[in-house]
């Protein structure tokens, strides 16, 4: 019995007359071809910082929106010119009960000219009229806002309050929905056009957006460069997720995908309360974080190109010469020939291109696809809404969003030494539940306590942080190289489907104070328990092909091979 065929092939397009040369690379052959590079020289310590330093813009600005979208303490607006006494004015707020306090009425006053009538006649509030007996009406004038905290923010600027307060988790969510553009599109283009280019041509994009975003008019302008500037946010952090798991070594990979990547990320979490601490104004925190991005300019002639995905392409000379430099700066001297050629015949040239509908192409993918859509969904979900959230917890809310940022060193830390030595399966689901099952305790803490339910929301944001950094890197491993950048942006575009829901989750707290509680806390643990339906890929090499990849459990595989006349590329069904 012929055993199945498990090589890639790589050639270069078009036919000659003479036999091309194809280039063979087994599951674990770029490693075994590579070794001569070390693990841990001057090259990858290059590819590794400058591709994590690149992560920093991500964190504050997918989080800026925590302050510059944040509501201040705010009541109807009495005109300056209005003809009333001081006793009046102070009287022209009807009072409401909110958690327990009476507070000024946000969007609503005592009838204006029933008060100046009142005023004319020397009546006094309280003595010569019942106040609580005069009719109400909307905020006609405006609103007044508290400055104490903040100078402004979009919201105190156009008004998002009373009738418009829909239009501020909208804006959190138009966001998102670039992000689940950008999600669809980066990981094709990526994996078309190289990891390079789209990573910083999608830097650029989220550099430039968030400078122009800064001199938008209204808010319709601001929401709609908002989703350009997600998009972009999105596509580099992918593309530069992918492009330092494929150059880096296997040891290497893991420090890099569970803590490198991570916790830069967070780096910029936590410097984006310090900066908005001191800057108050929204559109000068939105340049003072726009800045930073024009630094990454020189990047560009450090950071190289993916040889797995040069290979990919056939583009093996390409592949080569990096390789060779990586030689050069590392002082080792690199073999005279790196991937071993053989002849085929003539007409094997054509590579077979890969996109999104191999994803669900076979039976075992399709699984595995649809199985981790549904757990990044969920996961999302979570990590936003609670991050999201942290200005509506008791205290200030720039120590709570540094709380929830700085939450994320040790959750990033303790997967990385998870990721290390535990099967994948095990990591996602113990981390999943613990989250889950935190948040659902939330719900049996008395309301005077409230440091204690912030401890345990940062405590569920711990353990969705480890799962998210988890699920990146679990999913790098159970992908092969030939769509691994479409399929974890297909995984990041499921899973914004749950970010563009996560505002709407804090808005019905509104509601029901423990209502987003309970459904955060059930769907994460519910995607626990969903991640153990997932194929193991701890000390499993890398799969180059689509028939590298780990069996779904539960489903056998019975691979049919045969190498095609036309392409020279494997054909394989699956037989369930």
């Amino acid at each position: 019995m012929t055993p199945p065929i498990k090589d890639k092939l790589f050639s270069p397009l078009g036919r000659t007359n003479n036999p091309l040369p194809i280039f063979i690379m087994t599951e674990t052959g770029y490693e075994d071809n590579t070794a001569f590079l070390g693990e841990w020289g001057p090259f990858q310590q290059m590819v590794f910082f400058l591709l994590c330093l690149s992560i920093i813009p991500n964190g504050f600005t997918g989080m800026s929106i925590v302050f510059i979208g944040d509501t201040p303490s705010h009541h109807c607006l009495i005109p300056a010119n209005a003809n009333i006494t001081g006793e009046w004015r102070n009287h022209s707020i009807p009072l409401e009960e909110e958690s327990g306090t009476v507070v000024l009425s946000k969007c609503a006053r005592y009838k204006l000219d029933v008060i100046k009538s009142f005023s004319e006649r020397g009546y006094v509030p309280g003595i010569d009229v019942n106040v609580s007996e005069i009719q109400h009406e909307t905020c006609l004038d405006g609103w007044e806002y508290d400055r104490g905290t903040y100078i402004s923010t979009i919201v105190s600027e156009w008004d998002l309050v009373c009738a418009d307060k829909w239009k501020n988790p909208l804006t959190s969510s138009v966001f998102f929905c670039g992000v689940l553009t950008g999600s669809f599109l980066s990981g094709q283009l990526s994996d078309r056009f190289g990891r390079k280019n789209v990573l910083f041509a999608t830097m650029g994009v989220q550099t430039v957006f968030t400078f122009i975003q800064v001199f938008s008019p209204s808010w319709v302008v601001f929401c709609a460069l908002f989703f350009v500037v997600g998009m972009g946010q999105i596509s580099n952090y992918v593309a530069a997720f992918v492009l330092g798991t494929e150059i880096l070594s296997p040891s290497k990979r893991i420090i890099y995908s569970t803590l490198g990547v991570c916790m830069f990320y967070t780096i910029g979490y936590m410097l984006l309360p310090a900066v908005a601490f001191f800057i108050r104004d929204w559109r000068m925190l939105m340049l003072a974080l726009t800045l930073p991005g024009f630094l990454y300019v020189p990047f560009w002639w450090f950071i190289p190109e993916s040889p797995r995905w040069l290979l990919s392409q056939g583009r093996v000379e390409e592949a080569e010469a990096i390789l060779r430099d990586a030689a050069r700066r590392n002082r080792v001297t690199a073999p005279e020939v790196i991937f071993r050629p053989v002849q085929l015949d003539p007409k094997a040239g054509k590579l077979v291109a890969h996109n999104i509908c191999d994803l669900v192409r076979s039976s075992n993918i399709r699984w595995v696809s649809i199985t981790l859509w549904l757990v990044w969904t969920i996961l999302s979900i979570g990590y936003f809404a609670l991050s999201l959230n942290t200005s509506n917890l008791a205290g200030s809310s720039y120590l709570n969003c540094f709380l929830s940022a700085a939450i994320e060193v040790p959750a990033y830390t303790m997967a990385w030494l998870m990721f290390r030595c535990c099967p994948r399966r095990l990591c996602l689901f113990s981390t999943l539940f613990l989250g889950g099952v935190v948040l659902l305790c939330i719900n049996l803490i008395p309301p005077n306590l409230s440091s204690v339910s912030t401890a345990l929301e940062m405590l569920g944001k711990f353990g969705v942080t480890a799962a998210f950094s988890i699920v990146y890197a679990y999913t790098a491993e159970l992908y092969p190289t030939v769509v691994r950048n479409t399929a974890i942006g297909a995984c990041s575009m499921a899973s914004r489907v749950g970010s563009i829901s996560a505002p709407y989750f804090i808005y019905l707290g509104g509601c029901s104070k423990s209502l987003p509680y309970i459904l955060m806390g059930s769907l994460t643990a519910l995607s626990g328990l969903l991640s153990l339906l997932l194929p193991e890929s701890h000390r499993m090499p890398l799969p180059d092909t689509i028939t590298h990849m780990q069996t779904f459990p539960g489903w056998k595989k019975r691979p049919v091979c045969k190498l095609s006349q036309t392409t020279g590329e494997e054909d394989v069904s699956d037989t369930l």
